[in-house]
């Protein structure tokens, strides 16, 4: 069936407007009908399998082939709290996951903390094992901003990213060393149960600041990740009334950044309202304001796909939830540059639209997704491949779908090829 794969697409391309600039983006909707997505992740190296996060459900589901699967991966619904502000956050995989496994997740438990998690695939590798969960980190009750990302650095430490735990963080935890709250942790959870600390922690030692901590400051980093060529990290940290920031730590950092919060919200004194800065804080390299209606960044990845010949590597995709609006930029020599707002050209054809853009993240091969919170998953491609977005709305659609499903029938045939050789316990 793949076979007419390319005459799918040139069909597309000879009926189709041709776009008014090449060389540019588009979106392909690849799911729809989820409920509450947030995360999108991918095991390493696999190009089969797409797996979407639900902040609503507590449940993992996994886009397979052109189609979202009937049986979650995950369903901890029972253990998350459910509701507009709390609920199933994040995951990622083991960097030996392969071999060993196993897959953190986290989340806000029926108590209020936010709480990380090891679980295990089954003998199906389209199914977890509900019974293998293992307590990595809990932290004391919050009333908002729990943070949501959990990831493996180029290191093999496993970071997580916490928020401050209340609006305008009245305690200041998010510059108290003596708590977790609004901070980034780095944790070896491959030398100790559940975790040790690692050697070169940069705050390692007798009392405080903790010894998990790795950088702090943050309001609410609710999507941070890792450029996977580099190392650099880049982190979207929530604003609280006035300024939406893109943190940046280089990956030869030692860690131990302070990135302001609350004595600042990005760039400007916040509490106090003035001579706020009593040096060595580290500023955002990109801010926006709430100017335009926007309110709450949301990251973010780093393409180091194959698939767009047309987009620079290196560069760095994020959004807004308010107003579904997207940017992309590169970092380079310290200076933000080719700075685009996106937003037009990835807006989806047949009367669809993205306007709660949760995360933007990366699947096994680099290529990257929109997640919209509305139900939606919509790939970024380049317009030369999906020109149909141009169409009528029922054609373009129509084009999209099947366009979609042969690419990951093909996608699936080829995971199989490669498992069958080599026998990854992430391929099926």
């Amino acid at each position: 069936m793949t076979r007419f794969l390319p005459i799918v697409l040139a069909l597309a391309f000879a009926i189709a407007p041709r776009p008014a600039q090449a060389g540019g983006l588009a979106t392909v909707r690849v799911a729809s009908g989820l409920s509450g997505p947030v995360f999108v992740t991918s095991p390493p190296g696999d190009a089969q399998r797409l797996f979407i996060v639900e902040f609503n459900t507590g449940r993992i589901k996994i886009l397979k082939s052109g189609s979202v699967l009937a049986t979650p991966f995950l369903d901890i619904g029972s253990l998350v709290t459910n509701n507009s502000n709390f609920g199933f956050l994040g995951m990622t995989f083991h960097p030996n996951y392969a071999s060993n496994g196993y897959f953190y997740v986290q989340y806000v438990d029926n108590s209020l903390q936010p709480t990380v998690a090891r679980y295990a695939v089954s003998g199906n590798p389209d199914v977890a094992d509900s019974g293998s969960a293992q307590i990595i980190l809990t932290l004391s009750a919050i009333v908002d901003h729990q943070g949501g990302t959990v990831a493996f650095g180029p290191d093999g430490y496993l970071y997580a990213a916490f928020g401050d735990g209340q609006a305008t963080d009245p305690s200041n935890q998010a510059q108290d060393d003596g708590n977790l709250h609004g901070k980034m942790l780095r944790l070896d959870v491959d030398g100790g149960t559940p975790y040790a600390i690692p050697a070169t922690n940069p705050f390692v030692g007798a009392g405080n600041p903790l010894d998990e901590i790795w950088a702090k400051g943050f309001r609410n980093p609710f999507r941070f990740t890792f450029d996977r060529l580099t190392g650099d990290l880049y982190i979207a940290d929530v604003g609280q009334t006035a300024r939406e920031e893109i943190d940046f730590q280089p990956a030869a950092s030692a860690g131990g950044e302070n990135y302001g919060w609350r004595l600042k919200e990005g760039t400007v004194c916040y509490n106090p309202s003035s001579g706020c800065d009593p040096g060595g804080l580290t500023d955002p390299i990109y801010e926006y304001d709430h100017s335009a209606g926007d309110c709450s960044v949301s990251g973010g990845s780093v393409y180091r796909g194959t698939g767009i010949p047309v987009l620079a590597q290196g560069t760095y995709f994020f959004g807004d939830w308010c107003t579904g609006r997207v940017w992309s930029f590169r970092y380079t020599g310290g200076m933000v540059t080719n700075f685009l707002d996106r937003t037009s050209e990835l807006a989806p054809g047949g009367g669809l639209s993205i306007d709660q853009v949760v995360h933007i993240g990366e699947d096994g091969a680099g290529e990257l997704y929109i997640v919209d919170m509305d139900g939606e998953i919509y790939q970024i491609v380049s317009d030369a491949v999906v020109p149909a977005l141009g169409l009528p709305g029922a054609v373009a659609f129509m084009l999209m779908a099947l366009g979609t499903a042969l690419v990951w029938r093909r996608r699936s045939r080829m995971a199989r090829a490669v498992a069958g050789k080599g026998g990854a316990l992430g391929g099926s």
